[in-house]
């Protein structure tokens, strides 16, 4: 697992909307439970200040890592991507949203930002600059974070009958690797090794189940196979996540050196 994921994962569970700022040793001590070296964890470190995702707070001979309201908006994201919107859609309302972009060729670091962004927010090439989700999406982040307001259109709409949905679906999204992801998922977690470190397992559960989840885009159960293996990933994930969730968190509160927020 990426460094970066790892540490997201470990800020979301015990900083987010605390008030608390931590000590970069306790970081590189928890995240190396995990397997991430201390080179790999401090290098993390540093390009999130750097990305603006995190800021120094000095106390004492201690460097402290606090979150910034950035960060703290794309961790909200993902902890309502987590544990409310979840990884099925029941409740489609028969909507699409419809966005289209046109950057130049020299702008290919947006593009390739934007694109990004669109995927994390569960949108799908259809053709060009025509990107397509279910339901109606809010892409206020993704104006905010890439200040490409002026370059964007956004519609909503529905389908007309003449349009094959299957065949618009099968374009945009690749659901086999989708799916794919699923099924791995749950052979690597239905029947995993015995641990005595609930906290590394926890960090490692979480981030796999959000690598699988932020590129799905939530796709209505009716244009889904019928068996369509997210929900049952899903329930593996809650019921791993419950049974670890209390040791995980009793061990954090004896390794994390966390004092108040400047801010």
């Amino acid at each position: 697992m990426r460094s970066t994921s790892v540490m997201l994962t470990f800020l979301g569970d015990h900083l987010l909307d605390r008030g608390v700022c931590v000590y970069s040793g306790s970081v590189i001590e928890v995240l190396g439970r995990a397997g991430v070296s201390e080179e790999a964890t401090r290098s993390t470190l540093t390009r999130l200040c750097a990305r603006g995702l995190l800021r120094r707070q000095r106390h004492g001979r201690r460097m402290y890592f606090d979150l910034t309201d950035r960060s703290t908006r794309i961790l909200r994201d993902g902890s309502v991507r987590l544990w409310e919107t979840g990884a099925v859609n029941h409740d489609w309302d028969g909507t699409w949203t419809l966005l289209a972009f046109s950057l130049p060729a020299e702008r290919r670091r947006e593009r390739h930002d934007l694109r990004a962004q669109l995927t994390w927010a569960g949108f799908g090439p259809i053709q060009g600059g025509l990107w397509i989700a279910p339901g109606r999406r809010d892409v206020t982040p993704v104006l905010t974070d890439l200040g490409l307001g002026s370059h964007i259109r956004i519609f909503r709409a529905e389908a007309d009958p003449a349009t094959d949905i299957a065949e618009m679906i099968s374009h945009a999204y690749d659901l086999p690797a989708l799916a794919a992801r699923y099924i791995d998922f749950r052979t690597r977690w239905e029947s995993p090794a015995v641990t005595t470190d609930p906290l590394a397992a926890k960090l490692r559960l979480v981030t796999d189940w959000l690598s699988i989840i932020r590129r799905d885009p939530r796709l209505p159960i009716p244009h889904l196979p019928l068996d369509w293996p997210a929900a049952s990933a899903q329930e593996l994930f809650f019921a791993l996540n419950d049974r670890l969730a209390t040791p995980a968190a009793e061990i954090a509160a004896t390794l994390l050196d966390t004092i108040p927020s400047a801010e």
